[in-house]
């Protein structure tokens, strides 16, 4: 608000005492006091001096007060107003702002002036100044003030009792003001409110003030209810708030008005409109608007506790309730739910857990009494969790939902059905965050996360407690939740799952259905396969239960079925697919009948489909015969409910007998056309391509059936089949026919796709049919294959026609076909068929000796417009014609199609010529441009080819083979993110850049691209981290290209190229990305969908695809298994891989010698130690011991993670048990450096734990036992108490080994030889014992005994793949996405090793995991008491006394000439001694003008003298109450003063952005609370300060120091030049 807002009785109290004086004796002495305004008056157009102005007040208010009433009074008064005080206020309307100092003096004249007019003149006054609030749309001429100037002008017009006289005056004036708080900016808004209604209020009668108050109300209560928007919410609470004393105050409540006829005073408790606010207020995203709503509910509350009468108690629907009876319990429940609201505005989690407690009470409040009669509503309850839904903390909001669906008032119909809103709307909004979908601690991989059990019994929970008639349209909304908002594929798959737990009832009609038909469509195109699979099972089951058969067609539920693909969920065969037909079969007759139909529903569903495929056939004889290929669609959904019909019609069979015959006349119409293909001539062609399309989807739906089906034999596909079998000669003759070269139009080239899609289907039917593949081989593919050479050897047209290129088109499509089919195996290769395809080689060389290339990437002329359409004007291009358009991707299939060709004929040797290597760099080159010309989707047959090609280049032309490597790793790294095209192209490029010929290269003979193949390794393991599977992709083509799994294909050359190529070896050996928690989160729950196996029919429909992101470390320790130590090669592998695996653990171990807990260096470490240990006893001893040992010890001196240490400490062990011959290297590790040790020596105590193991070994036992036993009783007595427990455990097992203690005695000459050594080990193990009275020392010496290590772990009897690999890493407390499972082992790999996969004992497998190191957290968790909670209610009763407390002196800073600027830091709200005391020692330091205090008493605390070091002395201090603080905030206002405060707001401004005024004001908020609602509306402006952590919150007297210095430093320089 500006500074220069006051009143006219504010101006007159400023005038002196002295001036009154003056002009009183003037005016007694002067008979006429004429000359004495005209020498005071000023010219209408100039601004005169606020001394000037206030000389005329005084004067005026004179000669009021002497009484003088004579009409040249009231005349000269209509000329101030007129011709002096309005001039003057639109001069001031149009310049500078600072011109506004004049506007509290011109306003104090014009009260002067309006107090002695009539009504008249304050209707003229006002039709001044209302244009200003509310602008007449389209007449800005009217107005002549602008908004504050306007406002002050009303506030004077407000306060005058003439407006009393005219109450249309004041009605419209009242309109005015609540037009212009809907448009404002909410610092205008303020204003207006202050000032005017404010004013108004103040000055009315008690009858009016009533009016008033109704009026405002009724208004904005209405405004919020047709406009129920975010923004009105906030300015409504604004304008209620700002209202509050007002409206809850106590007069007119407990007195009655003294006029029976006159309207009481708006009570808020009984408006539940006005609750709506306080509700929405509640959800907020707006802070301030959630302190406001919450301070109007504490303010209904406390009236209600005042007056003790009961509130909407005889009303239902009541939102608020008070009932005397109970107000201790209400209270109680008020004041529990202001603290949960209050504390969730901490957005902390720590801060918000230890209250949940008290929202179960709430919810017992809230379930309280019999249903309608409740004290509490239940919405009161929803609005917290909202709350919880909207905080920025995912913690908070996870809190809430947990908390949401365990609510048992949801078992209560009347809860369930109130909330049914709640549950549609806000709550499945949260429910699309995937981040509530993570594991909870405790829960494996693969584990259904809680919060999706929980939703599965919340849903059956609340739709059975829903009442009958409100569930199915409960159902619909929260369908179409799913299809109108952005769903993540777990989210989704969750909800789906919860969905498919409801009872079955009839639900869902044909409205509900379509509703879920967009939903399929809409929402899951961009999901991961198996996840939208998954979410379409569960879908579809929940649709089976919840459909009302009677209520939807058969038509609707087949064009509902389709959406559900065969490739991911529907697949014939599955669990799914037979509860499909059981339903049908159970339901069948009970259908609806369809809207069009004017018959009823067949009773069998084989009836309606074949009716269906009748009308499918069913095409007019007049039907073009260039049409366009029609869309399949129709086609899918005639094959699926085919196929249901057949399978329904199939189980209805009796045992004995199938009815084949009622196969046959079901499938009769189109077996029919398909027979008459080949010999009627003139059937339409849209109908033979419908045919064809129907047998096409029939075939591939029968093909994709189930693992299941597969295995037993099918009798109803075997049947189907059979029948199809029957048409399958005309259709090839028909095809034949067609692609011989008859098709000749452009929309052909699609049709040709058809026939040729047909065919490909057929083949792999059929193939294991003998009588129908030798028909193919020797009637079909031949003559095909001819045909169709022909057309392309044909004489080349001189002008290109669409009819020739299409001929050519289709004919090297079928050529591709057939070939493809041929390379796949499904051709005999010593048949006329294959002979006949080898003979393309002609289309490609000459007949020539030198077998020189004739033409590769042959191109697809485009033909001419005028070919395309004959009436295409002269003005027309080519390129414009629509026939056309696509002419490029043809072209580019061309291309392909002839390196389909090229391909085939490689591998089968047809294009070794008599200049094989110059042919085949040819070849390759033209491969290789082939690659750049075609679209990336296209380009497989070519890398194919040039992956066969190859051996024969590579060392001929290396450069060639370098350009190919990288054009083809550009194309692979641009399909990154097609996961359609990215898969199959970057298998086709490993088996190219990664082929045997180039992997065996040295750098010698092709240094170039060898340098090339390692970067591009490089790179596809960067790119292996942020995309799953590509590791995968090159470490298995690399390990079956070094080790095939044939032993007679084994090469010396392809182990030295695993040696050239170590570093792949290396790095899939510690390959595992870290995923960020969104990724880690997908993958988790693919694992969960694959974990429920057939009974998700998603899993037997999707293909699984091994992306693993532990299969490339399962690949490569499957490839070493294999390996023969025999072989001096592959030994020698082993040996350097051993080698380069210890230096990496090195390097990490120099470059960061601390590192993390399951961080990326700690995983790395982890795999290395674990490979290590499972190539140890495949190597040589001497091997082992000269480049083993001594790394392995330097590594157990560095810092490691205990998972790390425990790996470290095995292989030691491993290494000194096969070669006890070295153990003096164990024992020199003692004799290390203790400084350099440190803890590490713990490392070499627990080798010695083990010492039973290795013993056996050694040939001098008794020597070694006792030098185990001294070196053990050394580190007995080091001061870190880590290092001693470790010692003392291992003295007491090495001491415990009685064999050994005896035969010790006896070498020594008899017991009394070991007797100083025995007193000092039974001294330090009487120590140990005495630990059990010590606290933590007894847990800890327990636990350590306690540890999987040094209890049930043995290194020789648990050395297996499962402890290395998911025992240690789970009882280390690795995280879980580092256990390699050991099915795993047994499924993806070929695992053959010495090692066994398997522990032959339970014990360690069955242990829990634990350090003994660990804090035990079970009893931190008991420690969280309630009571530890800080309760943060504010105060109930706020009262204002008008009062005005004065500054005080600061004579003793004047003395000392210290300098003090305008700042004035109000304090009041805050309470701790400690934060004052800083705040004055700051305020006094940068000259703040002083600090205001709640209370003065303040300075004699200890804590505040403690940090105020007697600042106090020089600083002037107030003493303002909070309950005062309104008023004297006003007051200041009137002053000039610009109230600050630090805040954050929805509008607060940066303080680095602000400029502060010189006369500020600062007012501070509480240490909990902030400022007040009901203060909020008089600041000015509210500053932030900028932040960039996460606690958001900076301590009061910090934030207050930083913006008393920004204050300083802006206003510094200023006062220093003056």
């Amino acid at each position: 608000m500006s500074s220069s807002s006051s009143s006219a009785s504010a101006s007159a109290s400023s005038s002196s005492s002295s001036s009154s004086l003056l002009l009183s004796a003037l005016l007694s002495r002067c008979t006429d006091v004429e000359p004495v305004f005209e020498a005071l008056l000023w010219p209408g157009s100039a601004l005169p001096g606020p001394e000037r102005v206030e000389s005329v007040t005084a004067l005026v208010r004179e000669l009021i007060r002497s009484g003088e009433r004579s009409e040249r009074l009231s005349v000269r008064l209509q000329a101030l107003i007129w011709d002096q005080c309005v001039p003057l206020l639109k001069t001031m309307s149009r310049q500078e702002p600072q011109s506004r100092q004049l506007l509290p003096p011109v306003c104090a004249l014009l009260g002067l002036c309006v107090g002695q007019s009539s009504a008249d003149s304050l209707r003229d006054l006002a039709e001044l100044a209302l244009p200003a609030l509310s602008p007449p749309e389209g007449d800005r001429e009217r107005i002549h003030l602008d908004l504050d100037v306007a406002v002050e002008v009303m506030a004077v017009l407000l306060s005058s009792q003439s407006i009393s006289e005219s109450p249309s005056l004041a009605l419209r004036s009242l309109s005015c003001t609540l037009s212009s708080i809907k448009r404002l900016s909410e610092a205008q808004a303020s204003k207006v409110i202050v000032r005017l209604w404010f004013t108004s209020l103040k000055s009315s009668s008690e009858e009016r003030r009533v009016d008033v108050l109704q009026h405002i109300w009724e208004d904005l209560l209405s405004w919020h209810e047709r406009e129920d928007v975010a923004a009105v919410t906030a300015r409504a609470l604004l304008c209620l708030t700002a209202l509050s004393d007002h409206l809850f105050s106590t007069w007119g409540q407990k007195t009655p008005m003294k006029d029976q006829n006159c309207r009481p005073k708006p009570d808020p408790r009984e408006s539940r409109a006005f609750f709506r606010v306080v509700q929405a207020g509640l959800q907020h995203q707006d802070s301030v608007s959630r302190k406001r709503a919450l301070y109007l509910l504490k303010r209904c509350v406390a009236l209600s506790e005042a007056l003790d009468a009961a509130v909407g108690v005889s009303e239902s629907e009541s939102l608020f309730r008070w009932i005397p009876e109970q107000k201790s319990v209400l209270r109680e429940f008020w004041q529990d739910y202001a603290l949960v609201l209050e504390t969730l505005e901490e957005n902390q989690v720590h801060v918000v857990r230890p209250v949940l407690n008290r929202l179960d009470v709430l919810v017992e409040r809230t379930a309280a009494g019999a249903e309608g009669g409740r004290p509490v509503h239940p919405s009161w309850l929803l609005c917290v969790y909202q709350r919880m839904f909207h905080s920025e903390n995912k913690a908070v909001m996870k809190e809430g939902v947990d908390h949401l669906l365990e609510l048992r008032l949801f078992q209560q119909p009347g809860f369930a059905s109130a909330s049914s809103q709640f549950v549609v709307g806000p709550f499945m909004e949260v429910l699309t965050e995937s981040s509530l979908y993570h594991r909870s601690a405790g829960q494996a991989v693969g584990e259904c996360p809680e919060i999706g059990l929980k939703l599965q019994r919340f849903m059956v929970t609340f739709f059975s407690s829903l009442p009958e008639e409100h569930r199915g349209s409960v159902l619909v909304q929260l369908f179409w939740r799913l299809g109108s908002q952005h769903w993540c594929a777990v989210p989704l798959l969750f909800l789906s799952r919860a969905l498919s737990g409801l009872c079955p009832c009839p639900l869902l009609r044909a409205d509900g259905l379509q509703v879920l038909r967009e939903a399929l469509r809409c929402t899951m195109i961009t999901h991961q396969v198996l996840l939208r699979g998954a979410t379409q099972c569960f879908l579809l089951h929940s649709a089976l239960c919840l459909t009302d058969v009677s209520a939807v067609s058969l038509d609707e539920v087949f064009g509902f079925l389709v959406l559900f693909r065969a490739e991911e969920s529907l697949c014939r065969g599955s669990v799914l697919w037979r509860e499909l037909c059981d339903w049908l079969l159970a339901n069948e007759g009970r259908f609806g009948s369809a809207e069009a139909s004017t018959t009823s529903t067949p009773e069998r569903i084989s009836t309606h489909s074949s009716s269906r495929l009748k009308a499918f056939l069913t095409v007019p004889a007049c039907s073009d015969q260039t049409d366009s290929v029609p869309d399949p669609g129709e086609a899918e959904l005639l094959a699926r409910a085919l196929l249901l019909s057949v399978d329904l019609e199939w189980s209805r069979k009796e045992e004995s007998k199938p009815d084949y015959d009622r196969l046959d006349r079901l499938l009769c119409p189109l077996l029919d056309d398909l027979r008459r293909l080949s010999t009627s001539v003139y059937v339409p062609l849209r109908k033979t391509d419908k045919s064809l399309q129907l047998m096409l989807r029939l075939l591939q739906l029968l093909g994709r059936c189930s693992e299941a089906e597969k295995e037993n034999e099918d009798e109803t596909a075997a049947a189907l089949t059979r029948l199809l079998l029957g048409a399958v000669e005309p259709v090839h003759e028909f095809i034949l026919r067609r692609l011989s070269g008859e098709l000749q139009e452009l929309c052909d080239v699609d049709r040709a796709g058809l026939y040729l899609s047909v065919l490909r289907e057929l083949v792999r039917t059929y193939s294991a049919v003998p009588s129908y593949l030798s028909n193919l081989q020797k009637n079909f593919v031949s003559r095909l294959a001819v045909n169709c050479t022909r057309i392309l050897s044909g004489p080349p047209e001189q002008t290109p026609s669409v009819a020739g290129q299409v001929q050519k088109a289709v004919s090297m499509a079928t050529l591709a076909l057939l070939c493809e089919l041929a390379q796949q195996g499904l051709l005999d290769p010593q048949s006329d068929a294959v002979r006949t395809l080898c003979s393309l080689a002609d289309l490609f060389y000459t007949s020539s000796s030198s077998s020189s290339l004739q033409c590769f990437n042959q191109p697809l002329l485009k033909p001419s417009a005028q070919d395309t359409s004959g009436s295409l004007s002269s003005e027309s291009r080519a390129d414009d014609s629509p026939v056309l358009r696509d002419w490029g991707r043809v072209a580019a299939r061309f291309i392909r199609d002839q390196w389909t060709c090229l391909s085939f004929l490689q591998k089968v040797g047809v294009l070794v010529g008599p200049a094989e290597t110059t042919s085949a760099t040819e070849a390759f080159q033209a491969a290789l441009e082939a690659v750049s010309l075609l679209p990336s989707d296209l380009v497989l047959p070519v890398l194919d080819f040039m992956s066969s090609t190859l051996p024969q280049v590579v060392l001929h032309d290396e450069a060639l083979c370098v350009e190919a490597v990288g054009v083809s790793w550009k194309l692979v790294q641009a399909l990154s993110t097609n996961a359609h095209d990215f898969w199959p192209a970057l298998e086709a490029f490993v088996r190219l850049a990664f082929h045997r010929s180039v992997l065996e290269l040295t750098d010698s003979q092709s240094p170039k691209l060898t340098t090339s193949i390692r970067q591009v390794a490089r790179e596809l393991v960067e790119l292996s981290q942020a995309k799953s599977g590509v590791m995968n992709v090159l470490i298995q083509h690399c390990c079956q290209t070094w080790l095939p799994s044939d032993p007679d294909k084994h090469t010396d050359a392809a182990i030295q190229s695993a040696i050239n190529h170590l570093d792949v070896l290396a790095e899939a050996c510690v390959y595992g990305p870290v995923f960020r928690r969104d990724q880690r989160l997908i993958q988790e729950v693919q694992t969960y969908v694959e974990q429920l196996g057939e009974d998700c029919a998603a899993n037997t429909a999707v293909s699984s695809e091994n992306r693993d992101d532990q299969f490339p470390r399962l690949c490569v320790l499957a490839f070493l298994s294999r390996l023969e130590p025999s072989d001096g090669l592959q030994r020698r592998l082993m040996e350097e891989l051993v080698q380069r695996l210890l230096r990496k653990d090195e390097e990490i171990s120099k470059s960061k010698v601390r590192y993390y807990s399951n961080s990326m260096h700690h995983r790395v470490k982890n795999r290395v130690w674990q490979s290590l240990l499972l190539l140890l006893p495949r190597l040589r001893p001497e091997f082992v011991v000269r480049c083993v040992l001594v790394p392995v010890c330097e590594a157990g001196f560095c810092s490691n993670q205990a998972s790390v240490k425990y790996l470290i400490e095995w292989a030691l062990i491993l290494i000194l048990h096969q070669n006890p011959s070295h153990i003096q290297h164990l024992w020199d590790c003692f004799s290390t450096d203790q400084e350099k040790t440190k803890t590490s020596i713990c490392t070499f105590l627990s080798v010695l734990v083990h010492l039973d193991v290795l013993l056996p070994q050694l040939d001098d036992k008794v020597g070694q036992w006792r030098r185990a036993v001294e070196v053990i009783l050394l580190w007995c007595f080091s001061h870190n108490f880590s290092v001693r427990l470790y010692a003392l455990l291992a003295l007491k097992r090495v001491w415990e080994m009685e064999g050994l203690q005896a035969l010790a005695e006896h070498q020594q000459g008899g017991p009394a030889a070991l007797g100083g050594l025995a007193t000092v080990v039974q001294a330090c193990l009487r120590q140990a014992e005495a630990m059990q009275n010590t606290g933590n020392a007894m847990k800890n010496w327990t636990r350590i005994q306690e540890h999987f290590f040094f209890s049930a772990f043995h290194p020789l009897r648990d050395y297996s793949a499962e402890t290395i690999f998911h025992t240690f890493p789970s009882l280390s407390e690795l995280a879980d996405d580092e256990w390699v499972p050991v099915w795993k082992f047994e499924k993806l790999v070929d695992f053959h090793s010495s090692l066994p996969l398997r522990n032959p004992g339970r014990e360690l497998r069955e242990l829990q995991p634990g350090d003994w190191v660990q804090q035990d957290r079970a009893e931190l968790e008991q420690e969280e008491r309630w009571a530890e909670v800080q309760k943060k209610i504010a105060p109930w009763r706020l009262s204002v006394q008008e009062q005005e407390p004065q500054l005080m002196a600061p004579q003793r800073a004047a003395r000392l000439g210290k300098l003090t600027n305008a700042l004035l830091v109000v304090a009041s709200l805050i309470d701790k001694p400690t934060n004052l005391g800083g705040l004055c020692r700051t305020c006094e330091i940068f000259g703040a003008s002083a600090l205001v205090l709640d209370s003065l008493r303040h300075v004699s605390d200890r804590q505040f003298q403690a940090l105020s070091v007697s600042s106090e002395l020089w600083l002037p201090l107030q003493e303002v109450k909070p309950t005062e603080l309104t008023d004297f905030l006003q007051l200041k206002k009137r002053d000039g003063y610009c109230i600050v405060g630090v805040e954050q707001t929805a509008n607060s401004q940066s303080l680095q952005d602000y400029r502060f005024p010189e006369k500020t004001l600062l007012l501070l908020g509480n240490e909990r609370e902030g400022i007040p609602a009901n203060l909020l509306q008089l600041l000015d402006v509210c500053v932030e300060i900028p932040q960039q952590g996460v606690t958001r919150s900076l301590n009061v007297h910090v934030s207050a120091a930083l913006l008393v210095w920004e204050y300083t430093r802006q206003h510094l320089g200023v006062r220093q030049g003056s």
